[in-house]
This record gives C-alpha cells, sequence and structure tokens, in this order.
C-alpha cells in the first residue's frame, strides 16, 4: 500500500493553481474557473525527485474535496486529471454535464 506524504493543501489564487507542500517539495495543478462555476484542471506537476511517491495522488484528492465543496463543476484538461479519473470513478460525479473525458 502506498504511503501518502501528508502534506500542506492550499489554493494559490494568485498563481491559480492548488499546491501541495511537503518540506522542500511543491506538486500542484493549474487551473481556470469561469464564471458558470467550471473549473478546468489544465497541468498538474510533481518535481522530478517526488515522482512515484504519492504526491500527486494525495494533490488530486485534496482538489476534488475543494470542488466538491465549492460545488463547481469539473472540466478535465490535464491528461494525469483524466488518467486518475479512470482509476478513481467515484469522483466522475464532478464533472460538468458538457466535459470531454
Amino acid at each position: 500500500m502506498e504511503k501518502e506524504p501528508k502534506g500542506t493543501f492550499s489554493d494559490n489564487k494568485e498563481k491559480k493553481r492548488f499546491e501541495l507542500q511537503v518540506g522542500e517539495i511543491t506538486a500542484f495543478v493549474d487551473y481556470i474557473i469561469n464564471k458558470k462555476g467550471n473549473i478546468y484542471l489544465t497541468h498538474t506537476e510533481v518535481p522530478k525527485e517526488a515522482e512515484g511517491q504519492g504526491y500527486a495522488k494525495e494533490l488530486l484528492e485534496n482538489v476534488f474535496r475543494e470542488i466538491e465543496k465549492r460545488e463547481l463543476e469539473l472540466v478535465p484538461i490535464c491528461p494525469f486529471v483524466k488518467a486518475y479519473l479512470h482509476r478513481k470513478p467515484e469522483w466522475k460525479k464532478l464533472l460538468a454535464d458538457f466535459a470531454q473525458f
């Protein structure tokens, strides 16, 4: 079983991205939110030295909980987010009706 890094999750509104900070490592997902309440996740990045350690999983789980809390509708643009949704279909409930998936 994969151990999650247990970082600090935040919404960096200035940079328009959700971040997971674990020590010196910052993983993030860029987003765009439109006036209709759709959130487009456009890019996910985990530093090379942290790949394969569960950072992206922890980050996306936090992002999806935040989207759900804010009652936004998800439009996944990032290929990694789309792949994660295929592995975790319980989060597909967040998808906007028109989202290509």
